[in-house]
């Protein structure tokens, strides 16, 4: 029998305090740009336990404007950008050279906490891409030689036998060459840090970038 959406939706709740903690946020002594502070909250919500607290939805928008979103990793966040990696004929990939301009967001319900990021993005160069592919596990780079991302897939099985392929070559050549395989740099024009509230006095502190640095702001929440 298959469940009642309704009920299921209404039994559900948030933040439960059992296995969720909410720190407090002081804008007060938040730093004067939103990369420090994203380090922090990344590295406390790893080690409040939250289960894969690097990946992300990243939203994106088509040739027509109709927007798109997916869960992707990040690879890394410093004064280049935010960045992940994907095919540059993934339908994401077509989405960037249509529209190079995308948002990030992070969920951390262990500490009740959102990080929402947005702004243009750019290629890196090639060599960072390849460098990036290889320093992570064999796995992932069998995954970049697959290939064909996106693209209609007739059956599991071919699947099964293009992974296997793709595989036993990783692990052969581990220094293949992916040349559709981009990394991405978001340029963060924008950044907002929500910090949940049991009594639903949420704080959002709100970073956008000015001629003169990063102008700070709260939020109704």
């Amino acid at each position: 029998m298959e469940p009642d959406l309704h009920e299921l939706l209404a039994s559900l709740r948030v933040w439960d305090p059992e296995c969720t903690e909410l720190p407090a946020l002081d804008p007060a002594t938040a730093p004067a740009a939103p990369l420090p502070l994203f380090a922090r909250w990344l590295a406390q919500a790893a080690a409040a336990g939250q289960t894969e607290p690097h990946t992300m939805s990243l939203a994106t928008t088509d040739e027509e404007g109709r927007p798109d979103v997916r869960v992707v990793m990040l690879h890394g966040a410093d004064a280049a950008g935010w960045s992940f990696a994907t095919h540059a004929g993934s339908r994401k990939g077509r989405h960037l050279a249509a529209s190079p301009y995308a948002a990030l967001a992070f969920y951390w319900p262990v500490l009740g906490r959102q990080v929402r990021v947005r702004g243009p993005v750019a290629v890196a160069p090639p060599e960072e891409a390849h460098a990036d592919l290889h320093a992570r596990s064999t796995g992932a780079l069998a995954a970049a030689l697959t290939g064909h991302q996106s693209e209609v897939l007739g059956s599991l099985d071919e699947l099964a036998r293009a992974s296997e392929s793709a595989w036993e070559r990783a692990a052969g050549a581990p220094d293949t060459e992916v040349p559709s395989w981009t990394l991405y740099r978001l340029q963060p024009t924008e950044a907002e840090f929500f910090q949940g509230d049991a009594r639903r006095r949420h704080v959002r502190l709100r970073y956008r970038r000015t001629r003169d640095g990063w102008a700070r702001e709260l939020l109704w929440p």
